[in-house]
C-alpha cells in the first residue's frame, strides 16, 4: 500500500497526480489531486441517508484541489454553498460533500475512477451506526468524530 501521494516532476517542480472521478451515468466528470489529508468511513445518520448504505467512505481535501471537468449543468446540490452534498441530477450519484465552512470537500471514494493513494484509516460516528451492520475490519473505531 502506498503511503505518499503519487506525483511526477516537471521542470524542477513536483506536480501531484490527478485522479479522475465520475457519476454513474457519466454526465459529470471531475478530477482531484491525489493529496488527500484524511480518509474515513463515516457511519453518521446523515452519511448513511446520503449514500443509502451502512457508511460513506470518503477522503478529505481542500476544495480548490477538486476541478469539475464537465457536467456543471447536471449538478444537484443539496444544502448551502459551504455545506452540501453534491450529486448528479440525472443518475443521483453522490460525488462529494462540501464541508468545514466550504473550504474542504469529502470526496465519495466510490465516485473515483482512479485508485487513490490514501485509504480510510478509521471508522467515525460508530455510536450511531446502522444496528444491522457489523464492522469486521481492524480499523480504529470512534463513537463520534475523531481528529486523530
Amino acid at each position: 500500500m502506498r503511503t505518499t501521494p503519487r506525483a511526477y516532476e516537471t521542470i524542477g517542480t513536483v506536480v501531484p497526480e490527478m485522479l479522475n472521478g465520475s457519476c454513474e451515468c457519466g454526465a459529470i466528470r471531475y478530477r482531484v489531486a491525489d493529496e488527500f489529508l484524511y480518509a474515513s468511513n463515516c457511519h453518521c445518520s446523515r452519511c448513511r441517508a446520503a449514500t443509502g448504505s451502512a457508511f460513506k467512505p470518503f477522503a478529505g481535501i481542500e476544495r480548490e484541489k477538486l476541478e469539475l471537468l464537465s457536467g456543471e449543468d447536471a449538478l444537484l446540490i443539496n444544502g448551502e454553498d459551504d455545506l452540501n452534498d453534491t450529486r448528479c441530477a440525472a443518475c443521483g450519484s453522490l460525488l462529494y460533500s462540501v464541508v468545514r465552512d466550504g473550504e474542504y470537500v469529502h470526496v465519495a471514494l466510490g465516485s473515483l475512477v482512479d485508485e487513490p493513494s490514501m485509504r480510510p484509516t478509521k471508522h467515525i460516528f460508530v455510536g450511531s451506526k446502522a444496528p444491522w451492520f457489523e464492522i469486521t475490519d481492524d480499523l480504529p473505531q470512534f463513537d463520534e468524530h475523531a481528529t486523530a
